[in-house]
């Protein structure tokens, strides 16, 4: 992931983001999720879908899209 697209997935912290995401098998996956914080390359988040928190490696986060613009708690 290059450093603009980390940047544009650090601004989204505490907001409800749509991202695309690939695994370590390869797979593609569209989550909504709620962005709590980002450390060490990993993303920690609650993931709408599957009602529970996940932590995601941020560069195989693909794309990133905030859905709400609210801050805060979600």
């Amino acid at each position: 992931m290059s450093n603009g697209a980390h940047a544009t997935i650090e601004k989204c912290i505490g907001r409800k983001v749509d991202l695309i995401y690939v695994d370590t098998s390869g797979k593609f996956s569209q989550r909504r999720v709620d962005l709590f914080a980002i450390h060490n390359g990993r993303a920690r988040v609650y993931d709408v879908g599957k009602r529970g928190f996940r932590t995601l490696v941020v560069d195989r986060i693909l794309a990133v899209r905030a859905v709400s613009t609210a801050r805060g708690p979600l």
